[in-house]
């Protein structure tokens, strides 16, 4: 076998590898370098920006489609040529017990606190505090994550333990929605 045919082959392995780590949300911000203390769940694509490595998780944090974390600002390369070494970069962090809802941007050196709630499409320009709900843009507190739980449990449908089909079908007859589900669980 030929030296060319060698690097080939493990090329093409070296790429299916990272297209299954890829495929893993989980695994590929691990692979990229994001640091975990705990589970991590990650809902759809995330963009860790160019410096994963100085963005910190932490337990039982949750991650829903679109979010994008910012590590750096980009604005600096419009004044490079008066500062050549200009560069804001800053790390990220986030608590324990932490929602993060759809298309949520955070910015440099933003702190997410522990118990907390970023409803989605919120911008996150300055840290949140432990126990907080925050929304909009830019984002603010609204509640404590306690008034927000105590909101959830009066309004809840009890259908959280369910899940795919059986779930679909229990919020059609809650909905009395008398259609299909388009085909996504059959």
């Amino acid at each position: 076998m030929s030296i060319h045919s060698l690097l080939n082959k493990m090329n093409i392995i070296k790429r299916i590898h990272l297209k299954k780590i890829r495929s893993n949300p989980v695994e590929w911000a691990k692979f990229i370098g994001v640091n975990m203390r705990g589970d991590v769940h990650i809902y759809g694509r995330v963009s860790w920006s160019t410096e994963p490595w100085i963005i910190s998780l932490g337990k039982n944090v949750h991650i829903t489609d679109g979010v994008r974390f910012v590590t750096h600002d980009g604005g600096t390369l419009l004044y490079r040529s008066q500062v050549p070494d200009l560069e804001i970069t800053k790390p990220i962090t986030v608590g324990d017990n932490v929602y993060i809802g759809n298309c949520v941007i955070i910015l440099p050196g933003v702190s997410i606190g522990n118990n907390c709630i970023i409803g989605a499409g919120a911008v996150v320009s300055k840290s949140i505090p432990d126990n907080s709900v925050a929304v909009g843009v830019p984002a603010r507190v609204i509640k404590t994550s306690e008034e927000y739980f105590n909101k959830i449990k009066e309004e809840s449908l009890h259908l959280g333990h369910l899940k795919g089909k059986e779930k679909d079908d229990a919020l059609k007859h809650f909905y009395g929605y008398k259609g299909n589900s388009k085909g996504i669980y059959y």
